[in-house]
């Protein structure tokens, strides 16, 4: 029986994973950044759509209940004088 000698693994120099963890940090920033507006956009879309969705109702009920004059009355500004 003879024993075999078990050479310990080759590691990598320590600036050339400094130079891969800064990449990761780097990616990580960048992924998360992309995520955030990502999520604003579709937060902001929900709340447009869900707006948009009760003012058609508004709308809906009132033209259902026989009434005509259902759009929102609109006032232009007076100019100062």
């Amino acid at each position: 029986m003879t024993l075999r000698r078990v050479d310990p693994p080759v590691r990598e120099p320590e600036r050339d994973r400094r130079d891969d963890d800064d990449e990761d940090e780097a990616e990580r920033r960048t992924t998360n950044i992309v995520l955030v507006i990502g999520a604003v956009l579709l937060i902001g879309s929900g709340l447009w759509l869900a707006n948009a969705m009760l003012e058609a109702r508004r709308a809906d009920e009132c033209l259902s209940s026989g009434r005509r004059n259902c759009s929102p009355v609109t006032i232009a500004p007076q100019p100062l004088r």
